[in-house]
């Protein structure tokens, strides 16, 4: 998945330290990022390219720093942010999402939600402070991705109204004082009108084109399996069977995909 960066090792530390050769500026506009498309490849400014004074410091994947900048740099374009899946190697594409998920963190925070006040950053933790003591951590959200299997079929759907089109799973927040295993159970009965059971944990990811941490759930159709889905939600939901599933073409680099190839293979 997106997060499997191995041998190489990321490093959220917040230890800040000046921009060398090497590092790497993401500028983000909307949901579009900056860089520069060669030959099929993916570049995004780097030390010798910056101007910017104040770059705000990420965090590291081995020894190379990611920062986040607000100017734009000549040579390159603002493209859309569906492009960072095209990244090689695969770190640069995770550094890319979890960049994306500081921005808008820090973007939706610059005042005291207490006091009103401007916030400033912590000096030696990720996080906002305010005078008043008030002290702003990033905003993490909670979701699950559900397979619902009824033996050799897996319920799938696409989602109404959003710019991926593509084969997804069961999907949904978790709202405060509930378990995630109540969130599977409450999504699937709102989604597609359907009971589950023995619910079983596989996988998580963080996914920071929507800020998420999302944990990954397999379940067992109870009872009826006549689908009432949620047309506000979702264009269609319907029972596919492992040979009618085509391989996921995405270098699985998502928890849904993941789980999607899992369960074609036969090996849940």
């Amino acid at each position: 998945m997106i997060q499997d960066i191995q041998p190489k090792c990321y490093h959220n530390e917040y230890i800040p330290r000046p921009i060398r050769e090497g590092d790497v500026v993401f500028v983000f506009r909307g949901r579009e990022v900056l860089l520069r498309e060669e030959n099929d490849c993916l570049t995004f400014p780097g030390d010798m390219e910056v101007q910017e004074k104040e770059l705000q410091y990420l965090f590291s994947i081995d020894d190379r720093a990611f920062y986040l900048g607000r100017e734009e740099v000549p040579g390159y374009t603002f493209q859309p942010m569906r492009l960072l899946r095209r990244c090689t190697p695969q770190d640069l594409c995770f550094a890319g999402m979890t960049a994306w998920h500081l921005y808008n963190w820090y973007a939706g925070h610059r005042f005291c939600g207490r006091c009103g006040k401007p916030l400033h950053h912590h000096e030696n933790l990720r996080a906002l402070a305010c005078d008043c003591g008030n002290l702003v951590f990033p905003v993490i959200a909670p979701a699950v991705i559900v397979a619902v299997t009824n033996g050799d079929k897996l319920l799938v759907t696409r989602y109404a109204g959003r710019e991926f089109k593509g084969l997804a799973l069961i999907a949904g927040f978790c709202e405060i004082g509930e378990r995630a295993e109540d969130t599977v159970r409450r999504e699937v009965m709102e989604e597609a009108g359907l009971r589950v059971k023995n619910l079983r944990y596989f996988d998580s990811q963080p996914w920071g084109y929507a800020s998420n941490l999302l944990l990954g759930y397999f379940c067992e159709l109870e009872g009826s399996d006549e689908i009432h889905f949620d047309q506000e939600e979702l264009s269609s939901a319907v029972w596919v069977s492992r040979e009618e599933l085509e391989p996921v073409e995405e270098n699985l680099l998502s928890l849904t995909g993941t789980m999607i190839e899992t369960f074609r293979l036969g090996k849940e």
